[in-house]
This record gives structure tokens, sequence and C-alpha cells, in this order.
């Protein structure tokens, strides 16, 4: 064979392989999209805007004309607020496009939308966490489903370890800050331009007038009303007795496995967040026994009440 020969049959070697890797190509993109189309899964690298419009789509199906002002994520205890909404409207978690399920105990599952006390809210019966094996990103997807809906303040309540040797079990904690070390964010991974630039300012996470609001609601339901900052972990394993010292060194007063994921999307899209920790009980090693998720739960149904009428006094007023 010689040299002319040699190149010509390279250049037709090329050629196939070029042929089939459009074949190819074609064909993994065609298969994708039937994917997506039969299986309701979003396998694009940064879909997750479109994926947030089809949910939100969904929804004003249901919903018709109404347009939440607040979005309520509520935590252990303060879920039965969903259902004294007015007019409502439920949606489970399950029948909206993308959304994931909540397996926490005590966590319906489901979407209320309705009037509370004067405000078009939305209230979240039940979150989701990263311990459940879902990413940020999906942990805080509801967010921004609800704020292509119109929403754009967020009430964030959980049940808390308190860190701070001066607060008591079932002690609320009005939340002005809040530290997380471990690796990952809702916004990991290219930036959707369409709800907030790529690096948000975090300094004003927790809005100051809301915090406002919520001391003046405490003092006219004479509720006492401890404030800090919020720490997260991970979990689902409660802390150790080093992680709670080192929280305290670092400034924590309260030590949980949510919120600061829904936080950090609700300030990358615009939204003003009011924060509560409910101090279900003392952290990890400041007493004598073992923590467990059944003083969690008594605790928060303890505090139902008065915890439910600060949010609520709250949510008149913003």
């Amino acid at each position: 064979m010689n040299d002319k020969e040699f190149w010509r049959r390279l250049d037709t070697l090329r050629e196939a392989a070029e042929t089939g890797a459009k074949q190819v190509g074609r064909a993994a993109a065609a298969a994708a999209e039937t994917v997506r189309e039969n299986f309701n899964v979003s396998i694009t690298k940064d879909g997750v805007y479109e994926d947030c419009c089809v949910s939100a789509e969904f929804l004003r199906e249901e919903i018709g004309d109404f347009q939440p002002e607040v979005l309520m994520i509520l935590g252990s205890g303060l879920g039965f607020l969903g259902d004294l909404v007015e007019d409502p409207v439920w949606v489970d978690y399950e029948d909206i496009p993308y959304f994931q399920h909540s397996t926490a105990p005590g966590h319906r599952g489901r979407l209320v939308f309705g009037v509370l006390r004067g405000k078009n809210v939305a209230i979240m019966q039940g979150r989701m966490h990263t311990y459940e094996g879902y990413t940020m990103r999906e942990v805080a997807y509801a967010v921004r489903v609800v704020r292509l809906l119109g929403a754009d303040k967020m009430i964030v309540t959980n049940a808390a370890g308190a860190v701070c040797k001066e607060f008591s079990p079932g002690d609320i904690m009005l939340i002005t800050d809040h530290i997380k070390l471990t690796g990952g964010s809702p916004l990991t991974g290219p930036n959707v331009p369409e709800f907030g630039v790529r690096f948000p300012d975090m300094t004003h996470a927790y809005d100051g007038a809301f915090q406002e609001i919520a001391w003046d609601a405490a003092r006219e339901l004479d509720i006492p009303l401890r404030e800090g900052v919020y720490m997260f972990f991970p979990g689902p394993q409660f802390e150790t007795p080093a992680e709670v010292r080192a929280a305290r060194v670092l400034g924590a007063d309260a030590v949980g496995m949510s919120t600061v994921p829904e936080v950090i999307a609700a300030n990358h899209c615009g939204m003003k967040v009011l924060g509560f920790s409910l101090c279900a009980n003392m952290a990890a090693g400041i007493l004598d026994w073992p923590l467990d998720e059944q003083e969690v739960l008594e605790a928060a149904e303890k505090a139902r009440d008065r915890f439910s009428a600060l949010v609520c006094g709250c949510l008149e007023k913003m």
C-alpha cells in the first residue's frame, strides 16, 4: 500500500467514525427525551429552572388564580397550621412533577394553599432533609417553585437542640443567623440566573425587619422569646458532645438538621426570611442522658399552642 492509498483509507475511516458518533449522539438525545417525557425525570445538567417551571405550572392548574404571599415551612409540631387555612387546596408532594417525598416522622408530605390570618399562604406540611438522601438542591426545590408562584416572604421553623446553657427545653429561639460548615449548597452547580446571582450575599439571611415583628408579637402575646444563631448539622445522628462544644465555641446557640438549605435558596431568589427554632431538648453532653426522637416530638407537642400563636402573630404583621 502506497502513502496515497493509506491516507485515503484513513480519511474514509475518519468520516465513518464521525458519522457514527453523530448517529449515536442523536440516538442518545432521543432516548433522553423519551426518559424525560415518560418517566418524569430531569436528566439535564442545569435544567433546574425548567423543572421548577413545570412544577409551578402544575400547581397553578390546581390553585387557579390564587397567589401565595408567604411560604411557611413548618417543622415538627406546627404542621397542623395547614389544617387551619381558609378555602384550602391540598396537593400531595408525590403528585407534583419533580417534587421529592418527605419521609421524616411527623411530616405529612403535602402543600396547603389558602388564607391564614388574612395572608395568602403556601404551607409545607413536611420538609425534606439531606439525611433522607436528598441533595441540598432537592431539599430547597420547593422554595424555588413557590417563589415562581409569587411568594416573596418565608417563615421557617424547626425543632433544635439547645447549645446555649442559658436556654431550657421548650424555649423558642428567634434565628438571627446561621452557621453551615458542611460541604454542598442548594446553589452548587451552574447558576440559575432566573432566580439570582452566582454569589448571593448572606449578610441579612434572616430579615431584620421581620425580627422586629417577631419581638413585637412576642411582647403582645406575652410569650418568652430567645434569640440566637442556628448551626446546621446533616444528621441523621444527633450531634456528639464534642461537636456541641465546638458549636458553642463558634457562636451557635442551637443545632439542628434542617432550615439552612431552604434559607440559602430563599435568599438567592430574593425572598425575605423569618426563622424560629423550638429548643426541644438540650444538645448532647449538657445533660447526662441520651437524646431520642420521641423527646423531640413530645416537646413540640407541648409547645404547639404558644409556638403557633407566635408564628401566626408574626404572619399577621408581615
